[in-house]
């Protein structure tokens, strides 16, 4: 009999915590309703420690209101990040016992909430990098990633935060995920422009942005290519390591991802810049160069080259140069910075010419030979001046290059033009 009595006992304390549990989760909606999401969260925090033991319904419920809670509590600016990822949590708990169970009450408001979690917490962390917190800012993104692991991007967007903030092994932990995922990024943008305020806006996909210009209320349909950003994830990577004083495993990280993604230019380029980095010149010709076989009209990688080969102190290697330099204007007549360089190329050695002229004295050998160097600079500076007025043309009024052309003009004595110019403002 006693042991009847027990299991009578036992059977009245199930029914007292069943019926508590439903006390109080009815108790969190009736002041969520009434707006005290605050006096809900406490009610249910009562019912935690029994709510393992509850029935799915009465768990999905409790899980639904929890969820609901903090959500309304973010939204006052409640400890909004912490409140999200509670919500967040909530809402994943009340799915998994639904799905379990095989009834679906709350999910499907669960899951148009969890939309609105990641929203507000995507929103939180651009408010905190527009304000320069950008460790508050990398946490949150990688916060939206882990709700949602399909959602890369954020975990790319939380990489890149942390290298703004300067925290390069959190940044490196992130880069190094995204190229386990082999993440590229590349896409398309759909994009069209409101007729209502002309902003630009981008949609998810075409049938969405071609829905809207039907309706009347977009126009000026147009799409957008998104490149690969696996070189930019490698390059990172590499940069991030050499600022850790491991060139050898920088080279390896990218010359991997190079071996894994064969015809991602953008690597090439990564790889280049690495070497540039570390000063290996002939290393980054080489791999420019192969580039440039997939992208014969890039003018920024001629003028690259010419950079890099005028820093050389081997005659070809000029020469080279201004080959380079003259390419990327042929494809781009108005790259400001090649002229700029063809003519700093050309008077290449007028330093030199000077000092010699200075050593000199004043016997009828030495003024043959001032008038033989005197020539040779007047020749440094013809062959300069075309390529300096163009640059000045192209830069405007910049002071410097009007000075060197002033210089320039009254040591050739070319009255005419100095006169024009220095009229000039």
């Amino acid at each position: 009999m006693k042991i009847k009595n027990l299991a009578i006992a036992t059977s009245l304390l199930l029914s007292v915590a069943v019926f508590a549990q439903k006390d109080e989760v009815k108790a969190a909606e009736k002041a969520l309703k009434s707006g005290n999401a605050a006096e809900a969260k406490a009610s249910l925090e009562k019912a935690e420690s029994m709510i393992a033991n509850a029935e799915d319904a009465i768990k999905a419920q409790y899980y639904f209101v929890l969820g609901n809670a903090n959500l309304e509590l973010a939204k006052k600016n409640q400890e909004e990040s912490k409140n999200l990822l509670g919500a967040a949590k909530a809402y994943n708990q009340l799915i998994d016992v639904e799905k379990k169970s095989g009834k679906s009450k709350f999910t499907s408001q669960a899951q148009t909430n969890l939309i609105e979690v990641k929203r507000l917490l995507t929103n939180s962390a651009v408010a905190d990098s527009n304000a320069k917190k950008f460790k508050e800012s990398a946490q949150k993104l990688y916060e939206v990633y882990g709700l949602d692991k399909k959602d890369t991007i954020m975990l790319y967007y939380a990489a890149s935060t942390a290298v703004n903030d300067k925290d390069y092994d959190t940044a490196l932990g992130y880069y190094k995920q995204l190229k386990e995922l082999n993440y590229s990024g590349k896409g398309v943008n759909y994009l069209a422009k409101n007729k209502s305020n002309g902003q630009e806006e981008t949609f998810a996909t075409a049938k969405d942005r071609d829905f809207s210009i039907k309706l009347g209320t977009h126009e000026a349909p147009r799409v957008e290519q998104i490149p690969s950003k696996r070189g930019e994830i490698a390059k990172n990577i590499s940069l991030i390591l050499i600022e850790k004083g491991d060139v050898p495993a920088a080279k390896k990280a990218v010359a991997d991802a190079r071996k894994a993604n064969p015809d991602d230019t953008s690597l090439i380029m990564s790889e280049a810049d690495l070497y540039l980095k570390t000063n290996d010149y002939e290393m980054y010709k080489k791999l420019v160069s192969e580039v440039l076989a997939k992208d014969p009209n890039n003018a920024d990688l001629f003028y690259n080259l010419g950079v890099v080969s005028g820093q050389s102190k081997d005659k070809q290697a000029k020469i080279d140069a201004e080959g380079y330099y003259l390419k990327a204007i042929q494809i781009d007549p108005k790259y400001k910075n090649a002229y700029l360089n063809l003519a700093v190329l050309k008077l290449d050695g007028e330093k030199e010419i000077v000092d010699a002229m200075n050593k000199l004295g004043t016997s009828a050998a030495d003024m043959k030979k001032y008038d033989a160097l005197k020539v040779k600079r007047e020749n440094l500076y013809k062959s300069a001046i075309p390529h300096l007025e163009k640059a000045y043309e192209l830069f405007g009024t910049d002071k410097d290059i009007k000075s060197t052309l002033l210089n320039m003009y009254n040591a050739l004595d070319m009255t005419e033009k100095y006169k024009a110019l220095k009229a000039k403002n």
